[in-house]
């Protein structure tokens, strides 16, 4: 038996060991001067891209993908630069490019030896640089679209052609063809920068990076802040201080949108607020510099504390809101029990059957009938006249037993929601509503989930139903663009089987389904993104997604399986955003500071 250490002198015959074992073919061919050029790389010029496309194996363009081959030869001082992900160009004999991005990287061996050998392993352990001279880089590349121009203008198409063996791929570094291979909007709602692994996709203009945008026009359909966004990300991952860049964005001052009148407004934003962290937004970030200033000013990105923020804070009996992160005004509200009068489901609980629920609406009809502005206290006492049950159960409209259960059910609201000391929030359209202005819903200070979960659906109804109604209570609400922000959405929003989570999500769903039209937009941010219900997560068009490290939860975001698998390895900031009416899906990194206060001091 050898010992290993008998291979220490081993290297003196490369003959036997080292020498790349050509075939016949090889070596005729590499002997016929007439098939071949010299070998000789540099004559002439210097190198104008990473590689070579390479017919090797085939090179095709077909209508599915399973139809398709585009491989390049990477050049061997492109390999340590070249990365999965990143864009390229290949161009055609015209003027058209190809743009695709790199799917897959491999290396593979030049000439046909076998280098899974104790020889070969040992002489690589004991070399300080690794040797490639035996293999070669192939870039497997997607393509994505042909570029083209069309009088002067940069167009995209699908991609129907096939580009030339030996063409020069060379990377993507031209803002304009990246923007419209990827089919960016050059203006919009500013998301964040283009990327690629967390590394941003730089170009050789001023600034270097590439912005994504969200089409806030009418120029290609509707703005896509009506057709609804979705932000999901796990603790830690950024998606508040992602959503704060956001929001910033849709309040800022020359931003307008047409309604059906024909006027140009301002939005509003109400944003449900479970931590209280979205009422900093009324504070500059104390962390911009002036040069933080001056480079978001030259990608017009709106930044700096917003003026026009108010809390409004629920008022609960024996519990009080007191700010202690941010300098924005406040006030209290009630939710009054009258607002039950087109809305059951604000006193249902959570356990009311098909049976049940039609027996609590007969009976909150005979109440408001003889009190339109009866308080929660009343109503109460209006349950407990043995002659309403009697009558009811001989009538045959509501059984004895029914009535019975729908009593528990509304007593077990907790008390001190209703009614309260303050003013009626249904006298507050003007002030929850403000073109350009931000009001906030904290919920922080409640005493229960029960308690949070009612007078974010009061309020959020209240929106919705002056928002899609032909004849709204607020005329004022129906008339100004709106964005509904709500956190921790799968806490309000998820399917239940159960009648009160049926009448809210259909309402949601409503409100989604014609929120373009009633310039209605649901801006959703959740951990869980898998607990919102089906028919409101159908309607979102316009999907972030941050770090998840649920599996469930990244399966439930639908993005493309290429960009599934950066989810869970993301940093703190990058996400994946998924908007088919807007671009392809991308990458991107958004701003490593808040445009506006965030955390604690």
């Amino acid at each position: 038996m050898t010992d290993l250490g008998d291979f220490e002198n081993f290297e003196g015959d490369d003959t036997a060991s080292d020498a790349p074992a050509r075939d016949d073919t090889e070596t005729s061919a590499a002997a016929d001067d007439d098939r071949f050029e010299s070998m000789d790389p540099s004559p002439v010029g210097t190198d104008r891209g990473i590689g070579t496309l390479s017919a090797a194996g085939g090179l095709r363009i077909g209508e599915e993908e399973d139809d398709t081959r585009v491989r390049a030869y990477v050049t061997a001082d492109n390999r340590e630069d070249v990365r999965v992900g990143k864009y390229l160009l290949v161009p055609y004999p015209d003027d058209e490019k190809l743009f695709c991005r790199i799917s897959a990287l491999s290396y593979e061996q030049e000439y046909q030896v076998d280098d899974a050998t104790e020889i070969h392993s040992k002489r690589a352990m004991r070399r300080e640089a690794i040797e490639e001279t035996d293999y070669k880089l192939m870039a497997t590349l997607e393509p994505v679209a042909v570029l083209y121009s069309d009088e002067g203008d940069l167009k995209r198409r699908m991609t129907d052609r096939v580009p030339k063996p030996k063409a020069v791929v060379r990377q993507a570094d031209d803002k304009a063809e990246i923007k419209t291979g990827l089919k960016m909007p050059e203006d919009g709602v500013f998301l964040g920068h283009l990327s690629v692994g967390g590394e941003k996709v730089r170009t050789a203009a001023q600034p270097p990076t590439i912005d994504y945008r969200l089409k806030d026009d009418y120029a290609d359909g509707d703005p896509l802040v009506f057709r609804h966004t979705l932000v999901a990300g796990g603790t830690g991952s950024g998606k508040t201080h992602g959503a704060k860049n956001v929001l910033r964005q849709f309040l800022a001052e020359e931003r307008r949108y047409e309604m059906e009148d024909g006027a140009k407004r301002r939005a509003a934003v109400v944003q449900f607020d479970p931590q209280d962290e979205y009422a900093q937004m009324h504070d500059d970030n104390p962390e911009v510099t002036a040069e933080d200033e001056r480079g978001w000013e030259r990608e017009g990105i709106a930044h700096g504390g917003h003026d026009d923020t108010l809390v409004l804070a629920p008022k609960e009996n024996g519990v009080s809101y007191s700010p202690d992160n941010h300098r924005a005004e406040y006030e209290t509200f009630t939710v009054p029990f009258s607002m039950a009068s087109n809305r059951p489901w604000l006193v249902a609980g959570s356990s009311l059957n098909e049976n049940q629920y039609p027996a609590l609406k007969e009976l909150l009809g005979r109440f408001f009938t003889q009190r339109p502005d009866g308080t929660y206290r009343q109503f109460l006492a209006f349950l407990d006249d043995p002659a309403l049950k009697e009558e009811l159960d001989e009538s045959g409209k509501v059984h004895e037993a029914t009535y019975d259960a729908v009593k528990r059910r509304v007593r077990a609201i907790p008390s001190g929601i209703f009614d309260q000391n303050a003013t009626p929030i249904t006298e507050l359209d003007h002030k929850l509503v403000r073109r350009g202005g931000l009001t906030t819903i904290p919920t922080y200070h409640l005493t229960s989930s029960r308690a949070k979960e009612l007078f974010v659906l009061a309020v959020a109804s209240l929106l919705i139903d002056d928002k899609l109604s032909n004849s709204p209570e607020s005329q004022h609400i129906k008339e100004t663009p709106l964005v509904v922000g709500m956190d921790e959405a799968h806490n309000f929003l998820t399917d239940a089987d159960n009648v009160q989570a049926r009448k809210v999500i259909g309402k949601f769903t409503d409100a989604a389904k014609q929120g373009r039209k009633e310039r209605l937009g649901l801006f959703l941010i959740t951990q869980d993104p898998q607990d919102i219900a089906d028919p409101v997560f159908k309607q979102v068009n316009t999907t972030i997604v941050l770090n998840l490290g649920d599996e469930d939860a990244i399966k439930s975001v639908n993005i493309p399986a290429e960009l599934e698998g950066k989810v869970p390895y993301m940093e703190k900031g990058q996400m994946v955003v998924y908007s088919p009416d807007n671009s392809e899906p991308v990458e991107i990194t958004g701003l490593s500071k808040c445009l506006t206060k965030h955390g604690r001091e």
